[in-house]
């Protein structure tokens, strides 16, 4: 199997018409359809977006949500491939854990 294909009804000629892939200009052009429409691709309610850890650390998780469990989820965007992407998200995650104090004050200042 090569990969996934994408489809359109095409109600002008009752039939199928392949969506062809493309690449984003940007990767901020990605994050910004997935965060105004996170509930509806991933069902995770989005929090906030190039969420900071700090000084210290000098990352930016791109995108950060909750899931249904109130869990954190982590979202990175990247335009190609790049294998230190699972580190990255790693890494925030560990962040995350480390300071779950400040995710839940971030979490009651944006859901209540």
């Amino acid at each position: 199997m090569s990969g996934l294909k994408l489809f359109r009804t095409d109600t002008a000629n009752s039939g199928m018409t392949e969506v062809m892939p493309r690449l984003a200009e940007l990767e901020a052009d990605v994050q910004s359809l997935v965060e105004a429409h996170m509930e509806t691709l991933l069902g995770v309610r989005f929090l906030m977006s190039e969420y900071s850890t700090g000084p210290v650390h000098g990352g930016r998780i791109d995108s950060l949500g909750l899931d249904e469990n109130g869990s954190p989820v982590i979202v990175e965007y990247k335009r190609g491939t790049d294998a230190g992407v699972i580190n990255q998200g790693l890494f925030y995650l560990s962040w995350l854990m480390d300071h779950r104090a400040e995710f839940e004050h971030l979490v009651r200042d944006r859901l209540g």
